[in-house]
């Protein structure tokens, strides 16, 4: 439940004593100050976006604290250099203001939009402002096209992606495998023969849970869609998500017998916890718990899994729990499921435009990457090719990044988020917990595909 750019605007900054340098200088700047640093070493590569003193930029968001410090410190190297001051507002309703606020006429300058879905409705309102050529081709140059296509509508191209997450993860105890001689899956074949050669000793394999209030079951939408994806491929993912196949027809039920294969098998789950059933009593928070005391040896979820494990818990691949890629039908195919977050402008100063464009820069994704790193620990990344993964101190940050910029990757944004409502966020996630304590495939996607809004 990023960025790009045309052109490299900032090398220098990227470094370590540079970024110091410009966040030393901006923690207490003055007009006279910031005409210093604009004169300097380390704001050369800024002088494209020109003098924006006593302009301002707001910015506005869901993402609040603590996580909002590192944006607003990545944001201070562009004040700096420029003059203009962003204004950061983090807003947990921020998903029903915004559209409140675009559809009044009293949209913000700019907006972290975290779901392609709620862009569209965005753009819908007439408030949105299609992007810059700058950040065009920072999207062409450092992201794919099917990240270009999430921040476009209507055949116009409106916002550059932000942050990333990768779903598309199976974690495990990297000592348990070394001591048993497991060797991690590059298949989903080979998945499945693991997944039998451990159940052969008596141990169940997987564990999980989807208990989340009233989300509970969303876990797995994420299982289905990654199998969409493996199974169909993405151009059928996509004429899934949208509506052009029934959620009834052939290749989504394919799919969810397929994850039910895992989920739905006693033979396989659900270790340490109990039976299938036990599934939908289980927290998602939960579900990969066992892993720790042995008693499950792999659990489906995406990065951020990684802090529900217990403080002190070593998350790398020489500690007591790491993840692997969850791998495609064939060792050459590289479908992964995720999320992120885009740009979007509602306002066409030239002052917005340069942040825009800033943000849309490897230089950004790599002040981003830092600060984050440095505050933080970690848990940012993003799909930026630019992004230097040496910028990353977190193992699974690391490997997350190295997975989106692999360039087989084919990536796919949850589909769930992208459903309409009643379906992605009510029927999906009812009719999926139903299906996990005993109702059939066929009445889950029947039920699910009724509730697709007719018009």
């Amino acid at each position: 439940m990023s960025n790009f750019r045309s052109r490299r605007i900032l090398a220098a900054v990227s470094g370590g004593l540079g970024l110091a340098l410009v966040l030393a200088a901006c923690s207490s700047s003055t007009p006279s100050d910031n005409a210093k640093a604009a004169g300097s070493a380390e704001c050369a590569a800024y002088k494209a976006y020109g003098d924006l003193s006593g302009k301002s930029v707001s910015v506005y968001t869901g993402i609040v604290t603590p996580e909002d410090k590192p944006y607003m410190d990545s944001y201070k190297p562009f004040e700096t250099c420029t003059g203009a001051k962003i204004k950061y507002v983090g807003d947990k309703a921020f998903e029903t203001q915004i559209l409140v606020r675009a559809k009044a006429g009293n949209p913000p300058d700019i907006a972290i939009v975290p779901q392609p879905g709620l862009l569209q409705q965005l753009v819908a309102t007439g408030a949105a402002k299609e992007a810059p050529q700058a950040v065009a081709d920072n999207v062409d140059k450092f992201w794919g096209a099917d990240w270009k296509a999430y921040g476009s509508a209507g055949g116009k191209f409106y916002a550059a992606p932000s942050g990333a997450s990768v779903k598309s993860m199976v974690w495990y105890s990297p000592k348990e495998f070394k001591d048993k001689g497991y060797t991690i899956p590059t298949t989903l074949a080979e998945l499945k023969t693991l997944s039998d050669k451990i159940a052969a000793t008596g141990k169940k394999p997987w564990c999980a849970g989807i208990g989340s209030g009233e989300a509970t079951g969303w876990p797995v939408t994420d299982w289905m869609e990654d199998f969409m994806l493996r199974l169909s491929g993405p151009d059928v993912y996509d004429q899934w998500v949208t509506h052009k196949i029934a959620f009834n027809s052939a290749d989504p039920t394919a799919a969810l017998d397929a994850v039910g294969a895992y989920l739905k098998n006693d033979k396989y789950v659900n270790g340490g916890l109990g039976n299938v059933k036990s599934i939908a009593s289980t927290t998602f928070q939960d579900g990969g718990l066992p892993i720790l005391q042995g008693t499950c040896s792999m659990h489906r979820q995406a990065s951020f899994y990684a802090s529900n494990f217990p403080k002190g818990t070593k998350v790398a691949a020489d500690g007591n729990v790491f993840a692997f890629y969850l791998p495609g039908v064939q060792t050459a195919d590289h479908p992964v499921l995720g999320g992120g977050e885009f740009n979007l402008a509602f306002a066409d100063r030239p002052e917005v435009k340069a942040f825009q464009t800033y943000l849309s820069t490897d230089t950004w994704a790599n002040n981003k990457a830092k600060i984050s790193s440095d505050i933080t620990g970690g848990g940012w990344i993003t799909a930026n090719k630019g992004l230097d993964v040496a910028n990353l101190v977190n193992p699974i940050d690391k490997l997350s990044a190295s997975i989106l910029q692999d360039p087989k990757t084919v990536f796919r944004f949850d589909g769930s988020d992208m459903m309409p409502a009643a379906v992605g966020s009510d029927a999906f996630w009812k009719q999926a917990t139903a299906w996990i304590t005993g109702q059939s495939t066929k009445d889950t996607v029947d039920k699910i595909e009724a509730a697709w809004p007719k018009s």
